[in-house]
């Protein structure tokens, strides 16, 4: 996933906040919420120690993106046919 964005796995699971990070973790939580049964406080331990209320957010924030936001649906789109292989 992180390959997807031109991103290390590293920068995905860090504490920057730059819209290029945060962008790709939110979706990757959020797929990581929509394709497994991780709960929230385990995705967060796994994207470096966030807070559940951090993974629900990110969730939210992917939910409202899909709706308005064509690059974010294709994306998602994307990683999901990607994953699904």
């Amino acid at each position: 996933m992180a390959a997807h964005f031109n991103i290390k796995v590293s920068e995905m699971r860090g504490p920057k906040r730059h819209k290029a990070l945060a962008r790709p973790r939110q979706i990757a939580m959020y797929l990581s919420r929509k394709l497994t049964s991780s709960s929230f406080p385990e995705i967060g331990s796994r994207f470096g120690g966030k807070d559940h209320s951090t993974v629900i957010s990110a969730c939210k924030k992917v939910e409202e993106l899909l709706e308005k936001d064509l690059q974010v649906r294709t994306a998602v789109e994307t990683l999901e046919r990607q994953l699904a292989l």
